[in-house]
């Protein structure tokens, strides 16, 4: 039994807990996770996932990897990676969800979307496709520094999108955000485009995790939790999935004003 939050509220119908440290916030997230995914196995044999494979989203995805959940039976998606990466460099998205989740838990199918494949285009088509073919149970997805989900930056993200997965230009606060958590050293080294899933891709899911901790996340949170639903701050769209769930660190929540939920 995982520590129950010292706080939480909900806004409109997302509930959002609040916890002391950021391996709290994981712990509870995949124990709540994991029952999902072992219903969703029960009742249809089958569970298929879409993981964030940023930093936020460490403490989620290894206590994921502890809970007893019937992996040969779960389908992994993600959500992003860098136009032209290979999947052996050291910040591939592809890369991270094999390390942290695919090459500890060996599930039924992990589907990777390459962003060094030669037609882009195509390939976006066709992870689409795959992602169309059954339902997605859950999405564990993040917070951006400027509000993103996934790359669905504040110039590219639209809350009705007709395409799948797209590629995008990142801008300057998403690169830099890649360079402050040691993912590459400059501005200059850090990717300027990305292939995406785009936020009606990633909200059309049965259940959707947001795991968002550290400081750094604090503003993204306030402006998602007490701002206006726009594409200024795409994580607003998450107050309109009607299984959100929301779990915060003290250091996130703390620019939330007191009053929040109450």
């Amino acid at each position: 039994m995982t520590t129950p939050p010292p706080r939480t509220f909900h806004v409109q119908q997302v509930p959002v807990y609040v916890f002391d440290t950021k391996r709290q916030m994981g712990a509870a997230a995949a124990e709540a996770a994991g029952k999902i995914i072992r219903q969703a196995v029960t009742r249809r044999r089958l569970a298929r996932i879409i993981v964030g494979t940023g930093n936020s989203q460490n403490e989620v995805i290894d206590h994921l990897t502890r809970q007893d959940i019937p992996w040969p039976a779960v389908e992994i998606f993600h959500m992003d990676e860098y136009v032209g990466m290979a999947d052996t460099h050291p910040a591939s998205f592809r890369r991270w969800l094999r390390e942290h989740l695919v090459d500890i838990v060996h599930p039924a199918a992990a589907h990777y979307m390459a962003g060094d494949a030669d037609d882009l285009d195509a390939e976006c088509h066709r992870y689409g496709n795959l992602l169309a073919k059954a339902p997605v149970d859950i999405c564990f997805a993040g917070f951006g520094e400027n509000g993103h989900i996934a790359f669905n930056d504040p110039h590219v993200a639209n809350f009705n999108d007709t395409q799948a997965v797209k590629r995008v230009a990142m801008d300057t606060r998403c690169r830099m955000q890649q360079v402050g958590e040691g993912h590459f050293p400059s501005l200059d080294a850090s990717p300027s485009e990305a292939i995406t899933l785009t936020c009606p891709t990633l909200l059309n899911v049965d259940n959707f995790f947001c795991c968002v901790p550290d400081q750094r996340k604090a503003e993204a949170v306030r402006n998602a939790i007490e701002g206006p639903l726009t594409a200024e701050c795409p994580a607003s769209a998450t107050l309109t999935h009607p299984r959100a769930s929301i779990y915060l660190d003290t250091a996130s929540a703390s620019l939330l004003n007191s009053t929040t939920g109450s």
